[in-house]
């Protein structure tokens, strides 16, 4: 599945949107589109970033209007043939381990990071069906 007939998208606040799309990028995201707000540059009304594997996520900086949950309120799994290494990519560019990569009773492997904003992550190799 490709990202442009994903139709289900985590959406999540940061509150310094630049320094996490440093750490989207280290993990493996590639930017779609990032719209600023004219009068404020540093403040992100809209992103759109993408999963080579399909998907994606949207962001922007916290505002009053915004019903996505508050900066470091969310938690995103991530399907990846690769957790182990999509894991420690997380971890050197800044997220903080909540669980390690292990093999999971219901099939899989897996493990949870926090990133520099303290929102939860998973990333496996189990695709749910």
């Amino acid at each position: 599945m490709t990202a442009s007939t994903t139709r289900l998208w985590q959406t999540l606040t940061f509150r310094d949107c630049d320094a996490m799309m440093s750490w989207l990028a280290a993990i493996g995201f590639t930017e779609h589109a990032t719209y600023r707000d004219e009068q404020d540059p540093s403040v992100v009304v809209h992103a759109e970033w993408v999963w080579p594997g399909g998907g994606g996520i949207m962001f922007g900086s916290p505002r009053p209007d915004s019903p996505v949950a508050a900066p470091g309120a969310s938690s995103t799994y991530l399907v990846t043939e690769d957790p182990d290494g999509v894991f420690a990519r997380a971890v050197a560019a800044g997220a903080s381990v909540d669980r390690e990569v292990v093999d999971q009773d219901h099939g899989g492997r897996g493990g949870s990071v926090r990133d520099p904003e303290g929102n939860r992550w998973s990333f496996g190799d189990y695709q749910p069906s």
